[in-house]
C-alpha cells in the first residue's frame, strides 16, 4: 500500500514522534511518501484563482502542488500532521490546503477521494489540538473523504517528549498505537464508505454545476463535471 504524509512543521517534535509512532504498524507493508511544510510547499497562495478559473498547472506554485496533489491521489491513506498553533492549524499547512482549493468539491473533487482514507495527527501545550485537527478536516471531508481518523494530544506540562511525565508519554503512546491498529487492520483493496454528509455536499454542488454549464459550457468547473459523467447518473463512489 501507499501512504502520503504531509507535516504541517519541519521540526522534529512531539508531533514527529507521534507520527513515527503511528507509521510504525505500516512500515513493514508500505510505501511512505512524506512532505515536510514549509519546505515542499514554500510559498503563500496569493488568491489569484488561476488554479479554479484556467486549472491547477497556471498556478505559480504548480511545481510544488502538482508532486504533493499527485502523491495524494495515489496514497491508499492520507496522513496530515500538525501541531496547535494558537488553536489552529500551522500557517504551512493552511498555506498548503489553500492551494488545494481546486479540489474542493465545488470545483474540481478529484474521484479517487471519495474512496480514500485519512488520519489526522495533531497535540499542543493545553488546549487547541481538536480545533487544529478540524481545520485539517474540513479540508479533507471537501476533498470528499469520509473515513477520516483523528488523533488529538494535550500536553498540559511540557513540549518536549523527554520531559513529559512518564504517565503522559504513556498515555499519548496508548492511544496514538490503539489509532495505529484501527487503520493497520483496514483491507485497503477496498474503498472507503461514502458517508451521506459527503453525498449532500455532492448534490448541493451538482446542482450548481449543472447551471453552470448550462449557461457557461466552457466554464472550467462545469466541462469536469460533465465529463466525469457526474451532471447525469455518474457518481464517484460505488
Amino acid at each position: 500500500m501507499d501512504i502520503t504524509v504531509i507535516n504541517g512543521t519541519e521540526k522534529h517534535g512531539v508531533t514527529c514522534r507521534l507520527k513515527e509512532m503511528f507509521l510504525a504498524e505500516f512500515k513493514e507493508n508500505a510505501n511512505i511518501t512524506e512532505y515536510d511544510l514549509p519546505k515542499d510547499c514554500p510559498n503563500f497562495c496569493k488568491g489569484c484563482v488561476s488554479c479554479v478559473i484556467r486549472g491547477e498547472s497556471t498556478c505559480k506554485d504548480a511545481e510544488y502542488i502538482e508532486r504533493i496533489d499527485k502523491s495524494l491521489l495515489k496514497a491508499d491513506l492520507i496522513v496530515m500532521t500538525s501541531p496547535a498553533y494558537v488553536f489552529h492549524t500551522t500557517g504551512a499547512m493552511k498555506t498548503l490546503l489553500d492551494h488545494l482549493t481546486y479540489r474542493w468539491m465545488p470545483h474540481r473533487p478529484a474521484p479517487e477521494m471519495f474512496g480514500k482514507r485519512a488520519v489526522i495527527i495533531t497535540q499542543c501545550l493545553g488546549a487547541g489540538a481538536k480545533t487544529a485537527a478540524k481545520d485539517i478536516r474540513h479540508s479533507l471531508s471537501w476533498w470528499g473523504i469520509s473515513e477520516i481518523g483523528i488523533f488529538t494530544g494535550a500536553l498540559m506540562s511540557d513540549i518536549a517528549w523527554d520531559k513529559l511525565t512518564e504517565k503522559k508519554r504513556a498515555e499519548l503512546t496508548g492511544k496514538i498505537k490503539k489509532l495505529s491498529q484501527k487503520f493497520a487492520h483496514i483491507d485497503y483493496t477496498k474503498p472507503a464508505h461514502t458517508n451521506l454528509i459527503t453525498k449532500i455536499k455532492f448534490s448541493c454542488c451538482r446542482m450548481m454545476q449543472r447551471s453552470l454549464h448550462k449557461n457557461d459550457p466552457e466554464y472550467l468547473d462545469g466541462k469536469y463535471w460533465a465529463k466525469q459523467g457526474w451532471l447525469d447518473s455518474g457518481r464517484p463512489w460505488k
